[in-house]
């Protein structure tokens, strides 16, 4: 039985070979990975859509958040990047950080996501003048970096170091240059919802003593009204805060300050309101031209790059540069 069956594949393979073999070649020109990936334009997500309030006031525009596309480099897709303008190849190295593979930023970026959404939160809730009760705060590992020792990861919660409890990146700082260089802190931690132990052993640098572990604050927080807000498991990074931030804020405020305007923009933000630097502003420009935005939105160290490309490719779209929520909130009312 065996015997019949061997030979029937044996002979399959001897007469089809050919088309195997280029089968194989397919196979392999589109899953084999160089080192690199190709930054695309992207398009504009309506967060009217994604975020509900309870009772929240009606609007007749919408403020969109603009994103960038990324494409992984297989063979095809970095040939077709030398064809298409807006096609950018980039090392993977430029967008990781020495040390750390693609896991690593992409776990980080997914912490920023989750910074973002606090900080939208809290600031435009501030500025509605609407209660919002920060009840606890998560400091999370978002960096380690190629020299430290220490058996954190990122994403660990730390509880406390040496007993010592940690609320704040400042916290861990005050802790960490109290100590001397090569002794081994024990830190309590959080790793997949599990209370459990870490360590890191302290080294000397040119700015003192380190650890070489950075961390940002994810808050636990009571509202009212309560918020929901919607994100796709792929989506990453902090450069939707502000468009988030005006979202919560217009359905929160009696008047709609999108004034019927389709307004796509990018930017991060803190909980104090400042607008940050974001990158990939050329792509989330070009795709919000794409979806036929009125206006666009950035801050304002990327706004002389995208007036440049706006007049490069003679774009009709108002743009607005952002330093401060309360700037960008001027601006539209006027």
């Amino acid at each position: 039985m065996f015997t019949k069956i061997y030979g029937k594949i044996k002979e399959f393979i001897k007469e089809n070979y050919k088309g195997i073999l280029v089968l194989i070649i397919i196979y392999l020109v589109f899953t084999i990975e160089l080192p690199y990936s190709i930054y695309t334009p992207g398009g504009a997500v309506n967060l009217n859509e994604r975020i509900e309030i309870e009772n929240g006031e009606e609007v007749k525009g919408s403020f969109n958040m603009s994103y960038v596309s990324m494409v992984k480099g297989s063979i095809p897709f970095v040939l077709i990047s030398k064809i298409i303008p807006d096609w950018d190849l980039v090392k993977k190295e430029d967008i990781t950080i020495e040390g750390e593979d693609m896991n690593d930023m992409m776990e980080r970026e997914r912490l920023y996501l989750q910074e973002s959404i606090n900080n939208a939160t809290i600031n435009a809730y501030n500025k509605a003048n609407k209660k919002i009760n920060i009840t606890n705060t998560n400091s999370k590992v978002s960096y380690i970096a190629e020299l430290a020792k220490t058996s954190l990861k990122i994403g660990d919660t730390i509880k406390s170091v040496d007993d010592t409890k940690i609320s704040s990146l400042e916290d861990l700082k005050n802790i960490v240059s109290s100590k001397k260089a090569g002794e081994k802190l024990t830190l309590k931690i959080i790793r997949n919802n599990k209370e459990t132990e870490a360590y890191a052993t302290t080294y000397n640098t040119d700015d003192g003593i380190k650890i070489g572990v950075s961390i940002i604050n994810i808050y636990d927080y009571d509202l009212d009204p309560e918020v929901k807000i919607k994100s796709k498991s792929s989506e990453m990074g902090s450069s939707g805060g502000l468009m988030m931030s005006l979202t919560i804020y217009n359905k929160l405020v009696k008047e709609d300050i999108t004034n019927g305007k389709k307004i796509v923009g990018t930017g991060t933000i803190d909980v104090d309101g400042k607008v940050g630097e974001i990158g990939g502003v050329k792509y989330k420009l070009i795709g919000a031209v794409k979806n036929k935005a009125d206006i666009f939105i950035c801050p304002v160290e990327n706004y002389e790059e995208a007036v440049k490309v706006a007049k490069e490719k003679d774009y009709d779209i108002k743009i607005i540069s952002a330093k401060t929520f309360d700037e960008v909130l001027e601006k539209l009312k006027s």
